[in-house]
């Protein structure tokens, strides 16, 4: 359902910026430690509100791990927040999460974000000894022990994967209770269900187009009122791809980011349904990115983003760099995001 505000009702709307943190096999990640870096600082001084990094383990793309690479980012950050974008939390102990990410809050002064998600592929499971069918039932024990840990207090829990006797977290984090939980959930019902119970927002994935966001969303809000947790942040991921002539802009972004997309699928991802049609081959992932995708001019990435600020969002998480695509290329849409797309929306 499609919902219309009027322009002096419409919430502000805050951006994040998602870092490439997973490389082409030939890439030396030592190597763009400085890059990584200096996106960062650009992003602080063009207004954006956090940076994300994301987490695979195994995989054929040399991938720096989230929580000490946000640690190695933070005195760069100036005053954004620092998520995770998934932090895949059914392969590990919650205990061991609680306390890294405690650490992580520390090291930024109170900034953490632990954007948590269920993860997908199998080799990653099978190779931690966790049964893919376990994932649900880890996930939502882990989050219930995290979040009694981060109250400081001695906490005691049994449950099916975990149990824990009278302790308490050897470091409470800066934020009181916690950092925020953002959910990584499928764009359907019960991914939405599970975020609106589990979760402080629901980070939408990218390839989600407007009318199915609008549903999605829908299940979000009802749950959450349901449950009288109230509302929260509502947002969505996008990737993004600025230039002054938005065909070049288009196929800079389908090339870059369709490169990743055919590296993904080299692991067994579910191909069935909406979740994962941006896997399922060249032009599917091409019908994904013209549907979903800000591979546009900064007026077209204006429009957008402004039908997302109609439809309630409030938090748009930007991706603007993909395999090979070159550090040049992500500063110039970074320039224009600053210069010409975000004075809109302050």
């Amino acid at each position: 359902m499609h919902i219309n505000r009027r322009k002096e009702d419409l919430m502000a709307l805050s951006f994040g910026l998602a870092l490439m943190n997973d490389f082409p096999p030939d890439v030396v990640p030592a190597d763009r430690i400085g890059m990584l870096r200096e996106q960062t600082h650009v992003a602080s001084e063009s207004g954006i509100s956090s940076v994300w990094v994301l987490q695979h383990y195994l995989g054929s793309m040399p991938t720096l791990q989230p929580v000490p690479l946000l640690a190695a980012l933070a005195e760069h950050a100036g005053q954004m927040q620092l998520g995770t974008n998934m932090f895949i939390l059914p392969l590990r102990h919650p205990v061991d999460v609680a306390e890294d990410f405690a650490t992580l809050d520390h090291l930024c002064g109170g900034r953490a974000i632990a954007g948590f998600g269920m993860g997908y592929r199998e080799n990653e499971f099978a190779s931690f000894g966790i049964p893919m069918d376990d994932r649900v039932s880890r996930y939502e024990e882990s989050i219930a022990i995290i979040r009694s840990l981060w109250s400081g207090d001695a906490i005691s829990f049994s449950g099916k994967h975990f149990s824990i006797a009278d302790q308490r977290i050897s470091l409470p984090p800066v934020q009181g209770g916690g950092p925020r939980i953002w959910v990584g959930a499928g764009p359907h019902k019960a991914g939405a269900h599970r975020a609106a119970r589990l979760g402080d927002a629901w980070i939408v994935p990218p390839h989600v187009a407007s009318d199915k966001l609008a549903v999605v969303l829908g299940y979000y809000r009802a749950e959450r009122e349901r449950l009288g947790r109230g509302p929260s942040e509502l947002v969505v991921r996008r990737e993004l791809v600025l230039d002054h002539d938005k065909e070049r802009a288009r196929a800079i972004g389908i090339e870059a980011r369709g490169a990743l997309t055919r590296k993904y699928a080299e692991y067994n991802a579910p191909q069935q349904g909406d979740a994962y049609k941006h896997l399922a081959g060249d032009k599917a992932a091409e019908g994904v990115a013209d549907a979903a995708y800000l591979f546009t001019d900064p007026a077209g990435a204006v429009a957008a983003l402004e039908k997302l600020r109609e439809q309630g969002l409030t938090y748009v998480v930007l991706r603007a760099q993909w395999y090979g695509l070159g550090q040049d290329q992500v500063l110039r849409t970074l320039q224009l995001f600053k210069d010409e797309v975000l004075p809109h929306f302050q």
